[in-house]
């Protein structure tokens, strides 16, 4: 019963934490600021919109997916956001209960959808929001002790020169801010879980790509965001990785044990 309470309330926590990300994301790749007065506002006639055109998944709903001004249709990237979101808190609830690495993930999720949503956009990772996202990986650490941070760091370290060292290899195919956005993953990952969500990462990246470029929809020059493909390797760490590990003969830290 607990647990089911906890999975629905994660459900609407990870709703409401994809329309933030979404829309941080939209206003940050338009320029604007996501912070302060700023207010949301239909994407068609830019009329304001009120709170109860705001309640993530049920507004689009019970508008029809349309905005209650103009009648335009809502882009579809708003639910998407948010029940991606809502689908991945959920999964957390399930699997973790209410425990540290719930929490863990509750924190990095935002993060996580912002970078994805930001790289397919613009094919740009903010330096600001992947220091962002080190600093609150790193701080959710410091009541757990010095090992907790120290394997927090030794996780950023790692995913940061981890991806240096393969930006420099792909002579710039490659930015540094997919080495920013890996330090962010590896702060709230840990050093071992790092090395699983990269690993998980590239694994992601193969797979979507590689029948691309068998059906020459890319080509070997075609620029495709990676950023997206580290978030995704970041959660499927966080819910698949301590098996990895342990069948490596490698055993978890916390909070991923």
């Amino acid at each position: 019963m607990e647990r089911s309470l906890l999975t629905i309330s994660a459900f609407w926590l990870g709703a409401a934490l994809g329309s933030f990300a979404n829309a941080a994301a939209m206003r940050t790749a338009a320029g604007r600021k996501w912070w302060g007065a700023e207010r949301s506002v239909c994407d068609s006639c830019g009329k304001e919109l009120s709170a109860r055109d705001l309640i993530p998944v049920v507004s689009f709903i019970a508008l029809g997916g349309r905005c209650r001004s103009c009648g335009a249709k809502i882009p579809l990237r708003h639910l998407t956001a948010e029940i991606a979101a809502a689908a991945v808190l959920s999964f957390a609830a399930l699997r973790f209960g209410l425990s540290s690495a719930f929490f863990f993930s509750a924190a990095a999720l935002p993060f996580a959808a912002f970078h994805t949503l930001t790289d397919i956009e613009t094919g740009y990772i903010y330096d600001s929001w992947a220091i962002a996202m080190a600093a609150a990986g790193l701080l959710l650490r410091v009541p757990h002790g010095a090992a907790a941070l120290a394997d927090g760091a030794a996780g950023a370290a790692a995913g940061f020169a981890s991806m240096c060292a393969i930006i420099a290899a792909s002579r710039g195919k490659m930015g540094l801010g997919d080495a920013m956005l890996a330090a962010g993953i590896g702060a709230f990952m840990g050093l071992k879980m790092t090395f699983a969500a990269l690993y998980l990462a590239f694994l992601a990246g193969g797979i979507t790509v590689l029948p691309l470029l068998i059906a020459k929809k890319v080509t070997r020059r075609t620029a495709v965001p990676f950023g997206p493909f580290l978030c995704a390797g970041m959660l499927a760490a966080m819910f698949f990785g301590s098996t990895i590990l342990t069948l490596f003969g490698f055993m978890p830290s916390w909070p991923w044990l």
